[in-house]
């Protein structure tokens, strides 16, 4: 039987066994939660160092008012430097599943759709399980981004070309804010990009239990953080939008996913159903990804292919 971390794309490979010759198991071996963050945080640290600061780009931090009987959200605004005018805008929600992450760490990423795009890029500080689980991240999410939307005169962006963009929780997020956004009525978003979305916290699909030891966010990780995020209750359509029913009036959608990622059935059938309902839709499966293979290992040509195919989907889509 074939090792399933043999079918991993080459050049992809050797960063992720550097990473867990440093930190064996993965992030998630480390059963103290602020050490797990701690960790991830480090390890997002040096990927940054990779990458100089981008001068092209300037930032803001602001606090908004958060939902109701809950504390402020935190923002980031990115800007490009030399841009005029009205501008796109992009909502840009960091992954972590639901139990760690931050705008800081995923600060670089943001910083350079916000170039690449030359749109307004606002990043979320949601709230974080286990210490506050579902519906706290989502609401944090639907305020911030409800926030700027109607802020967008200041923030010079055209409120009819906002996209919502979001990797892993993230991108589970990315749909539940848009499906919320939707049911609500404000704002309307012409574009959603849910990267390898966490979206089913059921965990019966065939990959996820295909996905056992790859070393980025395997199984036994994501059952915790499910368990963690949802805190004792039943998943609703805004916890696990695999659970939806309703799918119908949803924006245009790109979703792509590794094949060596424990998220691709769930991802595959979500996007199928997405077209049944009608709702325009582009899914890519990459041979030899992982989850998360091009953060991990950004110089390589499968890399730069996907980082290519998502630049290319979110220009075709807001500047159409």
């Amino acid at each position: 039987m074939v090792d399933i971390r043999d079918r991993i794309d080459t050049e992809s490979r050797g960063p992720l066994d550097e990473m867990l010759a440093e930190t064996p198991g993965s992030f998630n071996a480390i059963k103290d939660i602020r050490e797990r963050r701690q960790k991830l945080e480090e390890q997002q640290q040096k990927w940054a160092k990779d990458q100089p600061p981008n001068e092209n780009v300037v930032t803001e931090d602001r606090e908004i008012p958060g939902p109701e009987d809950a504390p402020p959200v935190g923002l980031r605004i990115y800007r490009p430097k030399a841009a005029s005018g009205v501008l796109l805008g992009i909502f840009f929600i960091h992954g972590g599943g639901m139990i760690m992450g931050s705008v800081e760490g995923e600060g670089p990423k943001a910083a350079e759709l916000c170039e690449v795009i030359q749109t307004v890029v606002v990043s979320v500080e949601y709230r974080l399980a286990p210490e506050y689980p579902h519906p706290a991240p989502v609401q944090d999410c639907y305020a911030a981004l409800k926030w700027m939307a109607q802020n967008a005169d200041e923030l010079a962006f055209d409120v009819d070309r906002l996209a919502v963009v979001g990797g892993s929780a993230g991108g589970g997020l990315t749909i539940a804010t848009t499906m919320m956004a939707r049911d609500k009525g404000f704002p309307r978003i012409c574009f959603q990009m849910p990267l390898y979305p966490m979206i089913d916290d059921r965990n019966e699909t065939p990959s996820s239990y295909e996905i056992m030891d790859v070393g980025v966010w395997d199984r036994e990780g994501n059952v915790e953080a499910w368990q963690w995020y949802l805190g004792g209750k039943s998943a609703d359509n805004y916890a696990a939008p695999a659970r939806a029913e309703n799918l119908a009036g949803l924006p245009p959608t790109f979703i792509d996913v590794g094949e060596l990622d424990l998220f691709r059935d769930e991802d595959i059938q979500f996007a199928a159903r997405l077209i049944q309902a009608g709702v325009p839709t582009e899914l890519h499966v990459y041979p030899g990804a992982y989850h998360a293979s091009e953060v991990f290992a950004p110089e390589a040509a499968l890399s730069q292919s996907i980082l290519a195919r998502r630049t290319e989907a979110l220009l075709r889509a807001l500047k159409s």
